[in-house]
């Protein structure tokens, strides 16, 4: 065979790989010429660097200027509901809640496809930034949840442009290192983005509980806004933003909270105590802030305990230094010391009714 007629063979083979390479989303609309920066829209939107417009869900206490700001950003294939009853009882306590479905999430265009790691942290500088303008006076913190907390810290450790945030609350952060994952899943992801990044999977019958709360799982699972199946290569954009976030860690200079729950089943508990180790030392700095929730599972603000966290999140933003209401910190400051080890994780109770 010719090294002619071995090209000629060839084309066929790469065009079949070229189509089955993993999709990222388009850029957004672009500024255009003479484009205002990123912006509130007035109409429950704030559109971002690149013309982009993520819708915003926004609480505050009527006319009383807050004190402190927090960008909540939810979970992987979630959206900003996710905050609706944590952000009012936030901001009955002070602050203002925004709360943006990320992009590929919610309402957002291209829903269902990975938006990359750079595009994630840049639209979170972009609503930090908007945040400073509108409340010049108040602290601008970031609360991640899950994938929400592995884009806050990714942004916050970013080496060429960290995040200027005045702080971070991380519940159950996705921080899920690849040294730390399964050898099979190190082998078979790599295979699987480059030959069916289309495929789609969804958790069911996996017997994972995000939470004790059934009646939340249960709208949860009728909301048309959560996704439901999952792209392979959404996933494995996933783990580079977790990979991202792992490293970014040591870079991390602002005061953090970092908040488990000693029933989460989503993230393995090695890892999520690796992480609570690399950002908070043996938790004796007050402004680096270890908690850990016995009652609590990977969803810890809509557990049935969860305003337990709340409670704690609003006394952290008030006051850094102060003890948690809840005495979870003195967990887990126990819990790095070794004083105090994880119980086995167990299923949620069934109702009564």
């Amino acid at each position: 065979m010719t090294w002619r007629r071995r090209d000629m063979l060839a084309l066929p083979t790469l065009a079949l790989l070229a189509g089955c390479a993993p999709r990222l989303q388009p850029p957004g609309p672009g500024p255009g010429p003479g484009a205002p920066p990123p912006r509130l829209d007035g109409n429950g939107h704030a559109i971002m660097r690149d013309g982009t417009r993520l819708p915003l869900r926004r609480w505050e206490r009527g006319a009383t200027p807050p004190t402190a700001v927090l960008i909540a950003l939810h979970g992987f294939n979630d959206y900003g509901a996710a905050f609706d009853e944590s952000g009012p009882f936030l901001a009955n306590r002070g602050m203002a809640v925004w709360a943006p479905d990320q992009r590929g999430f919610g309402e957002t265009p291209h829903r269902g496809l990975w938006a990359g790691t750079e595009r994630l942290t840049n639209d979170l500088r972009d609503l930090v930034a908007l945040a400073r303008q509108t409340y010049a006076r108040a602290r601008v913190l970031v609360l991640g949840e899950s994938m929400g907390g592995a884009v806050a810290l990714a942004a916050l450790g970013d080496p060429a442009d960290p995040l200027r945030a005045d702080g971070a609350i991380l519940s159950a952060p996705a921080v899920w290192g690849e040294d730390g994952r399964p050898l099979v899943v190190r082998l078979l992801m790599p295979l699987a983005r480059h030959s069916i990044p289309w495929m789609t999977f969804t958790g069911e019958g996996l017997d994972i509980w995000p939470s004790d709360n059934r009646d939340w799982l249960i709208r949860l699972s009728r909301d048309p806004l959560t996704l439901k199946e999952t792209r392979v290569d959404a996933v494995d954009g996933l783990f580079d933003l977790m990979d991202a976030a792992h490293a970014a860690i040591p870079r991390v200079r602002v005061p953090v909270l970092v908040m488990l729950g000693e029933n989460d089943q989503l993230v393995p508990s090695d890892a999520t105590l690796s992480a609570m180790r690399a950002l908070v030392g043996d938790g004796r700095d007050p402004l680096r802030r270890p908690a850990l929730y016995h009652d609590g599972w990977h969803m810890l603000l809509r557990d049935l305990s969860g305003v337990l966290a709340l409670e704690d999140i609003a006394a952290w933003v008030a006051d850094p230094l102060a003890p948690l209401p809840s005495g979870a910190d003195v967990q887990g400051r126990a819990l790095l010391a070794g004083d105090l080890e994880l119980s086995p994780r167990k299923k949620p109770a069934r109702p009564a009714y």
